[in-house]
């Protein structure tokens, strides 16, 4: 279980990696050699890896936005009497 979530960390990692690179692709910049390699491996990615990675960080994202909102709005606001 520990090796499986440690690929889904690094193809998580791989791929902000790529879509950086893909972004600056898009405005004609020149790609770095790591950024040509981080792009290629996540092209070769299987679609179900790509599909996790990009899974997670929808979670841990809607997972943090959930847990700060609860923090703001639930703890520090007064509660409603009659």
């Amino acid at each position: 279980m520990t090796e499986e979530s440690a690929e889904i960390f690094d193809d998580l990692y791989l791929g902000m990696r790529a879509g950086g690179a893909l972004r600056k692709q898009r405005r004609g910049e020149e790609l770095t050699h790591e950024e040509k390699e981080a792009l290629s491996r996540w092209q070769r990615l299987s679609t179900a890896r790509k599909v996790a990675a990009i899974g997670a960080f929808a979670v841990g994202t809607f997972g943090l936005g959930f847990t700060l909102g609860g923090l703001v709005f639930g703890r520090w606001r007064k509660p409603r009497t009659g």
